[in-house]
C-alpha cells in the first residue's frame, strides 16, 4: 500500500505556490507523485508537465523539497562503536538470518563514531571473497579515519573458516599501508558472534 502524503506537506506546498489545498495544479502534483518518495525524487522536467507548473514554480518546489529533506533529517549523534558487542547488535537483526554471505564495511570516524554502513560484497558461496580494494576504495570515498568488517554465516556457526582469517590479514595489511586501520572482523551467527581481533587474528 502507498504511503500518501500527509496534510501539513499539501498545505506547504499549496502555500508555497499559492494554491488552494484542493486546487487542480495541487491535485495533479498529488495524483502524479503519490508518495513522499516519488515527489521528492521529482526532476523538474517532470514537474513542468502538469498544468499550471512551469520552470519556475518547478525551480521553486524542488528547492522547497530540499530544504524539507534537510530540516527534517534527524540531529542525533552518530552510533558508536566501542566494542564487537556494538557492532553485532547493530548488524544481526538484518543480516542473522539473511540466505547469502554479505559483506559489510562500518566506516568510523576519528571518535569511532559510525560515518556509513556499506555492503561491499555479496557471495553465494560459504566464504565471503572480498578484494582489499573494493574495501579501500569505499573508505576513502566516505573519508574514513578506521573501519570495521563483518559478515554473516548462513550456517548460523560464526567461527571462521580459513579464508576468512586469511581475507582479515590481507585487510588489515592494506590498511596499515594506505593508512586507514581494520579495526576488527565481526562474523555474525544466529544470536552470537565471533570477533576475530579478540582472538588474536588481528
Amino acid at each position: 500500500m502507498k504511503y500518501h502524503l500527509n496534510d501539513d506537506l499539501r498545505h506547504l506546498i499549496a502555500q508555497s505556490l499559492r494554491e488552494k489545498e484542493d486546487s487542480y495544479t495541487i491535485q495533479q502534483l498529488f495524483d502524479q507523485f503519490p508518495t513522499k518518495t516519488e515527489l521528492l525524487s521529482a526532476k523538474e522536467q517532470q514537474l513542468v508537465t502538469i498544468k499550471g507548473i512551469g520552470a519556475g514554480k518547478a525551480r521553486q518546489i524542488t528547492a522547497m523539497l530540499k530544504l524539507a529533506t534537510v530540516l527534517a533529517a534527524p540531529t542525533h549523534n552518530p552510533t558508536a562503536i566501542r566494542s564487537p558487542q556494538d557492532v553485532f547488535d547493530l548488524l544481526s537483526s538484518e543480516y542473522k538470518h539473511a540466505t547469502k554471505e554479505n559483506f559489510i564495511c562500518l566506516f568510523l570516524n576519528t571518535k569511532n563514531r559510525l560515518i556509513f554502513k556499506e555492503v561491499v560484497s555479496i557471495c553465494n558461496l560459504n566464504s565471503a571473497i572480498v578484494h582489499p580494494r573494493e574495501v579501500f576504495q569505499a573508505a576513502i570515498k566516505r573519508c574514513s579515519a578506521s573501519l570495521i568488517c563483518a559478515h554473516n554465516h548462513p550456517s548460523g556457526d560464526p567461527e571462521p573458516s580459513f579464508e576468512d582469517v586469511k581475507m582479515t590479514k590481507r585487510l588489515v595489511d592494506a590498511g596499515k599501508i594506505i593508512g586507514i586501520e581494520v579495526l576488527d572482523h565481526i562474523i555474525i551467527g544466529d544470536h552470537q558472534f565471533y570477533s576475530l581481533k579478540e582472538h588474536g587474528h588481528i
